[in-house]
């Protein structure tokens, strides 16, 4: 989220109570930061303040309020470019826990590995694709594939060790649930099977996945307009 955060966000999901105060606390300053931005500030400056208050209203249980927050703010980062930001609402809409929040997932998916954001993110966009597919599905394997791919296409010297690591883990622990993968040779094998091997097979899988959460006339914004946006 934002990086106006207070440094000591770590809550002790011992107490519920304690975590539960932090988070109202939390929440009442950003309502305040909202309130007080002047009429012209810019709209991204308030969506990124109604995300923070999304954020912390799904931390105590208000998901059906974070959603209508957290579903402006991301049509904010669309029209602003905000790519990083319209993930993270996409992340937040995912945890919201609402009717929707599924195919909040597969537009911050799409997003995510289509523009090069930072790779952490997207890695974690994918994640919940995986905790979402059934073990015996592919369409954990192409999830897992492709967070690995990311890892090593995006990945600066400082993350590049530990997100190629977290991804290996990632790809292994998807093939043992899929086909019961335990070696390097196995998982060669299967990696094979699933044609796992080129981006040039596995991204099109993805969108075949994401394709299954979000029938074509049902996306929320153009792909077709927003590939043309990407960098050259």
């Amino acid at each position: 989220m934002a990086d106006n955060k207070p440094e000591n966000t770590l809550i002790d999901s011992s107490d519920p109570a304690a975590s539960a105060e932090y988070i109202q606390q939390y929440l009442g300053q950003k309502e305040q930061e909202l309130k007080a931005l002047p009429a012209d500030a810019p709209d991204v400056d308030r969506a990124r303040l109604k995300l923070d208050i999304a954020e912390a209203k799904v931390g105590i249980t208000r998901g059906d309020e974070a959603w209508e927050l957290a579903r402006a703010a991301l049509d904010i980062f669309l029209d602003n470019e905000c790519w990083q930001e319209a993930v993270e609402a996409c992340d937040v809409l995912y945890q919201t826990n609402q009717p929707a929040s599924l195919v909040a997932l597969a537009h911050g998916v799409w997003i995510a590995v289509t523009y090069p954001i930072d790779p952490q993110r997207t890695i974690n966009m994918l994640g919940y694709i995986i905790d979402e597919t059934p073990a015996k599905a592919d369409g954990a394997a192409v999830a897992a594939i492709t967070a690995h791919y990311i890892a090593d296409l995006r990945a600066d010297e400082k993350q590049r060790e530990s997100l190629m690591f977290l991804t290996n883990e990632m790809v292994a622990n998807v093939a043992r649930a899929h086909s019961k993968v335990e070696d390097q040779e196995a998982l060669s094998t299967w990696m094979e099977k699933l044609r796992l091997h080129d981006p040039a097979d596995f991204l099109p899988k993805l969108a075949l996945v994401l394709g299954a959460i979000v029938p074509a006339d049902q996306w929320w914004f153009d792909r077709d307009e927003l590939r043309d946006k990407l960098p050259d």
